[in-house]
């Protein structure tokens, strides 16, 4: 099959299109063929190396960490999934590989694919929704009525984080561009902090949570805006011991996280605040619960722009520049 691979890690490195083996089945996997895939970060943070100690990956890798697709076959032990559904889906984290002709799923990762959606929009909800799911819904636990800042409100995440947290009955702030701004409140956006022209931690401390996607300067400033009791949580670091034992890392490398994360979470102890990492996880049983806000209206993906599959590199390329409004996506069949 036809897969975009990188060969080493580098933040030189493009990667190309190649000729790989068919994925393997196991018994509780279904063999998806992809029609569409979407660009993430965590794609070009995982080509330049920056996850190689924690996710130690076989090289050539495909990239991908986000599929809509139609099953083609399924092993003996699935029960939910037959040849011919239309699907989407996070694959798990030790097995991604979304840029190519087909991707082995395991069966509870995977969800019916919105029937109100394309292939291409599909394709881009799944690692976004499944990351604002976990960072309001089961960490924070947002309650209607609570105040909630989101950094990067125009960004994959942040604009179906925007969505979610006023599903939820919360009052929404978030932070953009001044191109951005009239644009970020059409998604549902009580209050916009143009970052050009406001400080955001000049505001009143009264955010009952802060979800950041940002860098260290944004992470340590956003812990000023929040009342006492607050939750600070970040998809973009620094990991904590938590997540270390999470994902069963060795004790050097616990202990190395340990120490990345000390001087946040010692701040936010400080303040009587607490910090969390959230490294977001396939989840099939959530994702479908998204079906049904997607499909209800109450969520709409946002795409940027599709590339072609042979212009896999150039997409990641545009996601890099930093100025996409919602999700990058490749069509692939």
């Amino acid at each position: 099959m036809k897969a975009f691979i990188i060969d080493r890690y580098g933040k030189k490195e493009t990667g190309r299109i190649a000729d790989m083996p068919a994925p393997e089945m196991r018994e509780d996997d279904v063999l998806v063929r992809i029609h569409a895939a979407s660009v993430n970060a965590l794609d070009s943070k995982i080509r330049s190396g920056e996850f190689k100690l924690i996710l130690p990956y076989r090289l050539p890798l495909i990239l991908g960490n986000d599929v809509a697709g139609t099953v083609v076959r399924v092993g003996p032990r699935v029960s939910r999934f037959k040849p011919g559904d239309e699907v989407y889906g996070r694959p798990d984290q030790d097995r991604i590989g979304g840029f190519a002709d087909f991707i082995a799923v395991r069966e509870a990762s995977l969800a019916l694919k919105p029937a109100n959606l394309s292939m291409e929009e599909a394709a881009s909800v799944p690692l976004v929704a499944l990351t604002a799911w976990q960072a309001l819904v089961e960490t924070a636990k947002l309650k209607k009525g609570q105040k909630v800042l989101i950094h990067a409100g125009s960004g994959g995440v942040g604009t179906i984080a925007i969505q979610l947290a006023k599903h939820l009955g919360a009052n929404v702030t978030t932070t953009t561009s001044t191109g951005n701004v009239e644009w970020v409140k059409a998604l549902g956006a009580d209050t916009v902090i143009d970052y050009k022209e406001q400080d955001f931690a000049a505001a009143p401390r009264d955010y009952d949570v802060v979800l950041n996607s940002l860098g260290g300067d944004v992470l340590k400033r956003s812990l000023q805006v929040l009342k006492p009791g607050g939750q600070l949580i970040s998809i973009s670091g620094p990991p904590t011991p938590e997540f270390a034992d999470q994902q069963g890392l060795s004790w050097p490398l616990k202990q190395v996280l340990r120490l990345l994360s000390q001087g946040i979470r010692k701040r936010a102890k400080r303040l009587g605040l607490t910090y969390t990492f959230v490294f977001m996880r396939a989840d099939g049983e959530q994702l479908r619960k998204i079906t049904s806000l997607i499909e209800s209206g109450s969520i709409n993906p946002v795409v940027d722009r599709v590339f072609p599959f042979d212009a896999t590199a150039d997409a990641l390329a545009y996601l890099d520049r930093g100025r996409a409004k919602g999700k990058v996506v490749v069509k692939i069949g």
